[in-house]
């Protein structure tokens, strides 16, 4: 059986949570981070990739939407990618996206947690497990465990 990969993306660059006077769920990308959505549609485009799926807020959906427009696909939400989320939950639904070939995208605090339980279990790594902004981690998945995980920076 070959390893599908999941691709679970860090939401791109969205300005200081200090200078934005709104609901921090919808603040947007900035213009570095609109430069890192494209990035991210020009690394993924060509993969074959079944189902984008983001947390609600504003900025995960801005970085994935230009993949999911390029794709041909709708961007899901699901709360389960969400800041805050509770870790077991967000990795339980990123794991059933293997069979979908699937990209999500979810937030700083999340994501670190995901991948220090994936690096525990069965998930070898060559480096550190970095998140920057507008970052790529490709998950290689077999029958529902984490294989191999494989850090993408962003390159804007």
């Amino acid at each position: 059986m070959t390893a599908v990969p999941i691709h679970l993306v860090r939401h791109a660059h969205a300005g200081k949570r200090s200078a934005w006077d709104d609901d921090d769920r919808l603040r947007p990308l900035s213009e570095k981070g609109e430069a890192q959505a494209t990035w991210l549609a020009d690394r993924l485009g060509e993969q074959p990739v079944g189902r984008v799926v983001s947390s609600p807020f504003r900025r995960c959906v801005q970085t994935v939407e230009p993949l999911a427009s390029a794709l041909g696909l709708k961007v899901e939400t699901n709360e389960a990618l969400s800041e805050g989320a509770d870790t077991a939950e967000a990795l339980a639904f990123l794991l059933e996206l293997e069979v979908d070939h699937g990209v999500a995208c979810s937030h700083g605090d999340v994501i670190p947690q995901i991948l220090r339980r994936l690096r525990a279990g069965t998930m070898e790594v060559d480096g550190p497990l970095l998140d920057s902004k507008g970052s790529l981690w490709i998950l290689e998945c077999e029958r529902g465990k984490v294989l191999r995980g494989r850090y993408v920076p962003p390159e804007v």
